[in-house]
């Protein structure tokens, strides 16, 4: 299957913000002129954008129930589906966060399937890029991505085994999937992966023709993602939309491929962001990794804001002046030249993560919802009365609430910092962020010094401010 340069290659939907815009990076450094939004572009939102050859959708399907998600996919798909594009990917996190109950993975691929009728989907979780690896169908994971961390197996994982949304019981990818979906997996192993290809897609042929509706792709090594790419890409059929489901794992693995084929141009170098202080932090994560992140950028001259997580809850709707709070707070050490962390947690074992969640259980509002809401609230507000350029949102799931609360509309890769955690610009018609460079950031994204890298534009060893 060949498609046409200057054409939309690729559409993603992503499962919550962070994700999406490392699968935003893949595609922009493999050269694709890539352009996140928010919603399901419309037709002169798209022209606003010459030369577009992927676009990606940033939901926040990973917080939600199957019934919901399913009433959030339908339209997301079908409005994609409408672009006529060869491939439309599903985007999870590359730790395959799910549950029957929350994210389901398995429901997203009944929808995806049920609509674009397409003749397997493939699974593509490995990302070797930010040390996600899968052999023989189970799930590895670096602690930290960017960092050098040990590696675990997915249910072994410090981080990982112990989410407070979805934790990981299981490492085998097949197995974990069949709580959610009874789609029949297939999984091209390690071993066929590293026969000559077109043994390897006869593998994958005859595979799909026994009957394999999902196909599992281990993948080890960075040079296996263009192997993944030709196999996945030539099991599209012309005409048609192949719908996948994965980490940035795809982008990868096509972006590869199609680089090879020559269809993509990678740059040859990007500009340097600089440095740009002070810097504001929002994080919603509770992560280890974010936990150690704050730890250093406190000891390094950020000024903290712990936000009283119990007592937005008990404010719900009526949360207004204990916001105000904060923004006066962080207003005051911005104008004084400090960077400043505004947090919800220091990590799972902080005691306001357990009295969010007893505070919250039964109820409609997640805390993701409710604390990235604030979040983007105060952001929103300490960016309209002062002067800073960059700020950072750290937390998978908070972060969808946050930038739709900041009122960005898309976002558009202008440098890398750390792997799977572009600098972006946003894009913000009518909002103070409009215009300014935001980092999305995972919790298990970046080494220690993270804050400090990115106030910098670059890797550091020093204090900063």
């Amino acid at each position: 299957m060949t498609a046409q340069p200057h054409r939309l290659l690729l559409a993603y939907y992503g499962d919550d913000f962070t994700g999406s815009t490392d699968a935003l990076e893949f595609l922009s450094r493999a050269g694709a002129r890539t352009v996140l939004f928010m919603e399901p572009p419309m037709p002169e939102q798209l022209a606003r954008y010459e030369g577009l050859q992927a676009i990606g959708v940033a939901g926040m399907t990973r917080a939600m129930a199957p019934v919901k998600m399913e009433a959030e996919l339908r339209p997301a798909f079908a409005a994609l589906q409408r672009l006529q594009v060869p491939h439309v990917h599903y985007k999870v996190c590359s730790t395959f966060d799910s549950s029957p109950t929350v994210g389901s993975i398995g429901k997203a691929m009944e929808v995806g399937a049920e609509l674009f009728q397409a003749p397997y989907i493939p699974l593509v979780v490995a990302a070797p890029a930010l040390g996600r690896y899968c052999v023989f169908g189970n799930l590895f994971a670096r602690m930290g991505i960017g960092s050098q961390g040990s590696i675990y197996r997915l249910d072994r994982h410090p981080s990982m085994s112990r989410h407070p949304v979805t934790p990981a019981h299981e490492s085998d990818l097949r197995l974990h999937l069949a709580k959610q979906t009874s789609k029949q997996s297939g999984l091209l192993d390690i071993l066929q992966l590293e026969r000559p290809e077109a043994e390897s897609l006869g593998v994958l042929k005859k595979m799909i023709a026994e009957g394999a509706e999902v196909v599992l792709f281990d993948g080890l090594y960075p040079e296996q993602m263009k192997t993944i790419g030709f196999l996945v890409d030539n099991t599209a059929e012309a005409g048609k939309t192949l719908f996948s489901v994965g980490s940035s794992g795809v982008e990868m693995a096509l972006g590869s491929y199609w680089t090879q084929q020559g269809l993509l141009q990678p740059p040859s170098e990007w500009p340097d962001p600089g440095e740009a202080k002070p810097l504001l932090v929002a994080s919603g994560s509770c992560s280890p990794v974010t936990s150690g992140q704050i730890n250093w950028a406190l000891a390094n001259g950020f000024a903290e804001i712990a936000l009283d997580t119990t007592a937005i809850a008990q404010a719900a709707d009526d949360a207004a002046s204990l916001l105000e709070n904060y923004v006066v707070e962080a207003v005051t050490q911005v104008n004084e030249g400090r960077s400043v962390i505004l947090h919800t947690s220091r990590g799972a074992d902080d005691e306001r993560v357990g009295k969010s969640t007893s505070l919250l259980a039964g109820k409609e509002t997640s805390t993701s919802q409710l604390y990235g809401t604030a979040l983007g609230r105060i952001v929103r507000e300490v960016l309209a009365q002062t002067e800073v350029q960059r700020i950072v949102i750290a937390g998978g799931d908070t972060s969808s609430f946050a930038a739709r609360a900041l009122g960005i509309e898309a976002v558009e890769m202008i440098a890398p910092l750390a792997p799977g955690a572009p600098l972006c610009i946003a894009h913000a018609p009518g909002s103070p962020v409009d215009g300014r460079e935001v980092n999305f950031k995972g919790g298990q994204v970046g080494r220690e010094d993270y804050f400090g890298m990115v106030a910098n534009g670059k890797e550091i060893q020093l204090n900063v401010l």
